[in-house]
């Protein structure tokens, strides 16, 4: 790679593949395989990862909103793309893109068949999520009878599948409550498939479920943050590639004697006879919150951690170098996949790396590598 000169994030498709076919050893054969590039590929690039994913042949993509899911058509995704939130607003380019939409409860089932009865639809690809305790999004059990009632009356939609959500997967403390989402999902899906004639695909595994929950693959699994690294346990996360490193360098250093303050509120000052510090160009506009400042968070210049001090603004992050031979110019790693993970990072600062990865701005130049 080329010197680093500004703050960018460097996404490695290479990685990419190696978490992919990773999670897909875990699978049979027969097993589909959904990528979850919602939030811009959990704030990488969502249309580089999703044409990527289709050349290693994926089944299917999710996205949370509608226009994601416009946007990979226009970046000439063609694979079927799943719409985990959809609005009535959205109908139209919906239909327009040829996403398929998750109906999860009877006013979105409703509006939906109308919407498709007056646009002359037939077997239009629908998907209907339950809630077995994730208490998000999602029809109840008790509401099969009704689901079933409006299937029954119309021929302009047709479901393609069914699907829960898992609210505790990681945590095996939880194992007891997994399986019973799982296999309440499971006589659900049994009684709908039933009732309606013919059988939809089956999915409930996150990352974490497939992983931990090789029981629940079902017919698909969906993965999201596996795919980007991260495995939600460290004995899981050996086993993946971070696909982003987030890169800066050092605008400007200083030398503060010992009273001195730096940064808004003076939240920070040295009590040191001599404290050397860098000035580095990103901050909470480019998704390192507030949080990691006053110590919290770190970043690593040639090899050594220097902490963040004082407030981070808006653009800029001030780190203590003392004791760090470092210069003007010089690389800084943020995160990594092998100095520093996000995971160490947001642990440090009390969040988790989903949080950390999908913040980053997206004024943050991507540079992929291939």
């Amino acid at each position: 790679m080329p010197k680093v000169q500004e703050t960018i994030l460097e996404i490695d498709l290479r990685a990419l593949k190696h978490n992919f076919e990773y999670l897909k050893s875990k699978l049979k054969s027969n097993t589909k395989f959904l990528a979850v590039v919602k939030a811009f590929a959990y704030g990488n690039d969502a249309d580089e990862i999703a044409i990527y994913l289709e050349d290693l042949d994926i089944d299917y993509f999710a996205v949370a909103y509608a226009n994601e899911g416009v946007a990979l058509r226009q970046a000439g995704v063609t694979k079927p793309i799943l719409v985990l939130h959809t609005l009535r607003v959205n109908f139209d380019i919906i239909l327009e893109n040829c996403l398929e939409p998750n109906l999860y409860n009877a006013k979105i089932l409703h509006e939906f068949i109308a919407f498709a009865e007056a646009e002359k639809q037939h077997e239009y690809p629908i998907h209907i999520k339950f809630n077995t305790g994730l208490n998000r999004l999602g029809f109840w059990e008790n509401d099969v009878d009704y689901i079933v009632s409006k299937l029954k009356q119309t021929k302009t939609v047709r479901v393609k599948s069914l699907f829960s959500h898992l609210a505790a997967s990681e945590d095996l403390n939880e194992k007891t409550f997994t399986l019973s989402q799982i296999n309440n999902f499971k006589a659900i899906a049994e009684s709908l498939s039933k009732a309606i004639g013919y059988k939809p695909i089956l999915h409930i595994c996150n990352t974490s479920g497939v992983l931990n929950y090789p029981v629940a693959h079902l017919d698909m699994i969906r993965c999201g943050i596996g795919l980007y690294g991260y495995g939600n346990s460290a004995k899981e996360s050996a086993h993946l590639k971070p696909i982003a490193s987030l890169k800066t360098v050092i605008s400007q250093i200083h030398q503060i004697e010992k009273g001195e303050s730096v940064g808004y509120n003076r939240a920070y000052k040295s009590d040191e006879p001599f404290t050397k510090t860098a000035t580095l160009p990103l901050g909470h506009a480019d998704g390192i919150g507030r949080i990691y400042g006053n110590g919290k968070g770190f970043v690593t210049i040639n090899g050594k951690k220097a902490p963040i001090i004082g407030i981070v603004c808006m653009d800029m992050i001030m780190v203590n170098i003392t004791g760090i031979d470092c210069k003007e110019g010089n690389e800084v790693i943020v995160f990594d996949g092998k100095t520093t993970s996000a995971e160490t990072l947001a642990e440090g600062a009390g969040t988790i790396s989903y949080e950390l990865i999908t913040g980053i701005s997206q004024r943050v130049k991507r540079v992929i590598i291939k």
